[in-house]
């Protein structure tokens, strides 16, 4: 049995699952899956094909699922995942994907999106991610687990951003990020690594002192920063290391913020 508030507005072929408590005022389009114990407080909006994970809970005036801001959008068959037991803030938007892209934007579980931030058409976004408020994610970005992202901040489309980096508040991010790195300033800039976020992981005192020499080796040694990664890839024996060094060596549409 689920809660809903007589006057919501359920679509005819939306599907909610059990246990979940629907407010005042939500509309839930026909495409809309809501899985076990979802809550909709006041006034959500949820459209298009979009998927909610179990225990998920959205606040008031949150809008899932709309069409992408993307001109180039024609109305085509696009999708929003999003996972289990996220928290999704008031004024939150996240739009469905593109055809353009991979077709759908995926959100993972355990997140935390705050007030106003919004999540743009085919950006992936990893577990236990926190958004702080007003932030925007554009288009095609990759964002993933344990990431931070600062208030009023703007990550540039086809961003990456590595595991368990940390965003200073007001910064526009331009270029890909190494996981755990720390990144501030108006025009972000790579200024050493999430060493706070390490330490409450428990992360063990051998692989930070590792991550700090790889971070420097990147900065200063010879060569380009990605020639640097690939002397990394040949010397490291340390598994937070190969990340970073194969987060470098990877595919990507953007440059990389350099320490």
């Amino acid at each position: 049995m689920s809660d809903i508030h007589p006057s919501a507005v359920i679509e005819q072929g939306a599907v909610i699952g059990a246990g979940c408590t629907i407010g005042p005022f939500c509309h839930i389009g026909p495409d809309v899956v809501l899985a076990d114990n979802v809550t909709l407080r006041s006034h959500v909006v949820i459209a298009g094909d979009t998927h909610i994970g179990a225990g998920t809970t959205v606040f008031s005036f949150a809008v899932l699922g709309e069409v992408p801001q993307d001109l180039k959008y024609d109305g085509e068959p696009t999708r929003l995942r999003i996972g289990a037991r996220n928290r999704i803030r008031e004024h939150v938007t996240m739009n469905l994907g593109t055809i353009g892209g991979a077709g759908e934007t995926v959100i993972g579980d355990d997140g935390l999106f705050m007030a106003g931030c919004h999540i743009a058409h085919d950006a992936v976004i990893g577990d236990r991610v926190i958004v702080v408020n007003s932030s925007a994610v554009a288009g095609h970005c990759v964002i993933e687990d344990d990431v931070i992202i600062g208030g009023l901040c703007g990550i540039h489309q086809w961003v990456r951003i590595g595991r368990g980096a940390i965003i200073g508040a007001v910064t526009m991010v331009t270029n890909d990020v190494v996981p755990h790195g720390l990144v501030q300033g108006p025009r972000g800039q790579l200024d050493g690594l999430n060493l706070v976020g390490l330490k409450r992981k428990g992360v063990g005192r051998t692989d930070i002192t590792a991550l700090r020499a790889a971070f420097q080796q990147l900065r200063d040694g010879d060569g380009t920063f990605h020639d640097r990664a690939e002397r990394l890839a040949a010397e490291t024996d340390s598994t937070y290391v190969k990340e970073m060094v194969d987060f470098v060596l990877g595919a990507s549409d953007r440059h990389f913020l350099t320490p």
